[in-house]
């Protein structure tokens, strides 16, 4: 079973998003703030993360960047969720290494598909062509 850990520090978000994914056979882990999730991605090490922008403690930018920099973890998926949609945020989240951006409101099965577009067995490719 593929592991998803979802980073949010609103509950109703992370609640929404597990029950979701759940559904569809993925095993959630949660965390509500980037402290707990940068922690609970490297104890985990998932197949992906939602990982949200702002939160306390840690925010999602220096969480996807620490992640990404570092071999063991950098070709988890990473669905960077925010309420901030400028185009410059969304330059910032490709820079440190986000796979996808959403912004809220989002529609819970636009984040499945995205989810399922990164975890298929077609996607393998993806994550050995990362490896390479």
């Amino acid at each position: 079973m593929k592991k998803i850990l979802i980073v949010d520090d609103e509950q109703d978000i992370v609640e929404s998003l597990k029950f979701v994914l759940e559904a569809s056979g993925y095993d959630c882990f949660t965390a509500f703030n980037g402290e707990d999730g940068l922690r609970l991605a490297k104890e985990l090490v998932p197949d992906l993360i939602i990982l949200d922008v702002m939160m306390p403690k840690i925010n999602g930018y220096k969480i996807s960047r620490l992640l990404k920099y570092d071999n063991k973890y950098k070709n988890i998926p990473i669905l960077m969720i925010t309420a901030r949609s400028q185009e410059e945020d969304k330059l910032i989240g490709e820079e440190t290494g986000a796979d996808e951006y959403i912004t809220k409101p989002f529609d819970l099965d636009d984040v499945l598909r995205q989810v399922e577009k990164y975890l298929s067995r077609e996607n393998d490719g993806y994550r050995n062509k990362q490896n390479a």
